[in-house]
């Protein structure tokens, strides 16, 4: 690729007008600010020590050297210590021809490391909601990037089906359930089981209130008030394998899974592996006893057992309960030896809200403690919460937004919208429904993908589907356009294969189209590195802005130039295959017409 072959001419500057061995990788260029002419830049400051000159000198010195010694740099300029280099309109089309061989361009080949990505994490307790919908999507695209970068990767999904929150939903049913179930209240079961959850917090609130009338500290109130109780009472009785208990828990969290099936169908979400935290815990409780053996874990006069973490910044930290119940630390000891037996990572990426950043820093902790090898390789993608213009999200209290109910509202705006703007001419009503299915969803992972996961954000429904700006529908739409110039090319027969040398001078629109294209693998790999979907979602948009600003100015089958004629049609159909594969990579589909 260019960018290879200017650092090997710069390293090639540096031996023969300075006498030094200036390897190639040692060489940075970044894209040229677009004020300046030139495509690349290379930063001379940090080499002047070898230099020995001025920076404007020493830039021009290297500028005349790689245009006189080189068949691809066609002229240069230094503003400071900024040397910006112009490329031989050859040299891109050249490039265009070689990327467009490549049927494996911007992948990397296999590299023999294993990746384990954990997402979603639902409770088997309610519906999943708007966070967790920026949860699975974040984790489907890390999990489909580090894919491409040459990792085997497996995609699991850890579900929180016990514990004293599970219990609270189990109670809520048993008082007003009357034996509702999901056909016999019409409604899926993760919203049925939902529905006890809210009213459990509804009684729970009432009684402490109670006790607070009466004269009972608030933080006392909260411990001592009869749900709360019972909650914890119904989980030791699942723990000692209580049968009225256990066939309960069984019977409400399959309905839940059922619902939880069709909302990561509908999301376009799989998974190769399904742990149950009812199946890790007891695990946990085994590494706790290694812990106390090796003097890892303390005991406290109550029963109850510790880890002291004060040497590393941290505090104590519960890893198991006097009761001799396990907490969440427990089972996550547990799961990562079992996850790690399942399948040998290097690395095991937790996607989970930074809420949880602590609770991570403590796990990882403890596993390195614990002298486990494969610590060093685990690590938590931490993101922020997604926040509505009414505020922040309660599930106890009723007041978040279902990922299902979110879902359908993005597809019915989408055929709004699409209507409105006369995208669908010519479509019968099974093409539009799933072009409908097609931008809603994809609006919906674009908006949620294209902020750095760690950064908190506000999610506006009505802002993400629209066709123009930074969103997935502006990408799709240009996806469709391209599209349809192909068929057009095809049906006037053009021939796309064209001579090198032939093809003429480039506009400037050509040259920074297929250096925007040469970014790819770079975007690539950056995304790869930092976790973040972000850096294809922000790929994918400034392909696709460059396409259009390509389509307005420059010609294509006004141009009478076969060769020419035959470049741009090359140019557009590469363009459409990347912003496919960009687009792919964050989960996201693309339409062939609107």
């Amino acid at each position: 690729m260019l960018e290879n072959k200017i650092q090997e001419a710069i390293s090639k500057a540096f031996s023969e007008l300075y006498n030094h061995d200036l390897s190639a990788e040692q060489i940075s260029l970044q894209p040229t600010r677009k004020e300046f002419e030139g495509s690349y830049t290379f930063v001379v400051f940090p080499y002047l020590k070898i230099t020995k000159g001025k920076p404007e000198d020493s830039g021009a010195q290297i500028g005349e050297w790689l245009k006189a010694n080189t068949d691809f740099i066609a002229d240069f300029n230094v503003v400071k210590g900024f040397l910006n280099l112009e490329l031989a309109d050859q040299s891109w089309v050249s490039t265009l021809n070689e990327i467009a061989s490549d049927k494996d361009f911007g992948k990397l080949p296999a590299n023999g490391k294993k990746v384990m990505v954990e997402f979603s994490s639902p409770n088997t307790n309610k519906p999943l909601h708007l966070g967790h919908l920026r949860n699975n999507f974040l984790g489907d695209s890390a999990a489909r990037i580090l894919e491409a970068n040459g990792y085997e990767v497996k995609k699991v999904n850890l579900v929180n089906d016990r514990g004293v929150h599970i219990c609270k939903s189990m109670l809520a049913y048993q008082k007003f359930g009357n034996g509702e179930t999901p056909e016999s209240a019409g409604i899926k079961g993760d919203h049925l089981i939902g529905k006890y959850y809210v009213k459990f917090d509804q009684q729970y609130k009432e009684e402490i209130n109670t006790l607070v009338h009466q004269g009972m500290d608030p933080e006392e109130a909260k411990k001592e008030a009869p749900s709360i109780k019972a909650a914890q009472e119904m989980l030791q009785k699942w723990e000692k394998g209580d049968e009225e208990t256990v066939a309960l828990w069984e019977k409400m969290n399959n309905w839940v899974y059922e619902g939880f099936d069709k909302t990561y169908k509908t999301m376009g979400i799989r998974f190769d592996t399904m742990y149950k935290e009812s199946n890790t815990y007891l695990l946990g409780k085994e590494l706790v006893e290694e812990g106390l053996q090796k003097g890892v874990f303390f005991k406290k006069e109550n029963g109850s057992v510790w880890v002291d973490l004060t040497d590393e910044g941290m505090d104590e930290k519960l890893v198991l309960r006097a009761d001799g119940t396990a907490v969440y630390m427990t089972q996550d000891m547990g799961t990562c030896d079992m996850k790690h037996q399942d399948f040998p990572f290097d690395k095991s990426v937790f996607v989970v809200g930074n809420e949880q950043d602590y609770h991570f820093k403590v796990l990882f902790a403890i596993m390195k403690k614990l002298g486990r090898k494969y610590a060093d390789g685990l690590y938590h993608l931490s993101y922020g919460m997604v926040d509505l213009p009414s505020g922040k999200m309660k599930s106890r209290e009723g007041t978040v937004v279902d990922a299902d109910d979110l879902l359908q509202e993005m597809f019915d705006t989408a055929e709004k919208h699409t209507r409105e703007l006369g995208k669908i001419e010519g479509m019968d009503n099974d093409e539009a429904g799933k072009l409908y299915r097609m931008l809603g969803l994809g609006a919906l992972k674009y908006f949620l993908l294209k902020v750095d996961p760690k950064k908190r954000m506000l999610f506006n429904p009505q802002e993400s589907i629209e066709f123009q700006g930074h969103t997935g529908p502006f990408v799709q739409y240009t996806h469709a356009r391209i599209s349809a110039i192909l068929r057009r090319a095809k049906s006037l027969e053009v021939n796309t294969k064209f001579k090198i040398d032939k093809v003429g001078e480039l506009k400037k629109r050509e040259v920074d189209l297929i250096f925007r294209i040469t970014e790819f693998t770079k975007s690539l790999n950056e995304a790869a590195k930092e976790y973040s979907p972000a850096v294809m979602a922000q790929y994918a948009y400034d392909l696709a802005k460059e396409y259009n600003g390509f389509y307005q100015e420059v010609p294509i089958f006004n141009e009478d130039n076969k060769d020419k004629l035959a470049f741009r049609v090359a140019l557009s159909s590469f363009t459409a295959k990347l912003i496919k594969e960009s687009m792919s990579l964050l989960g996201i589909d693309v339409p062939e017409r609107m």
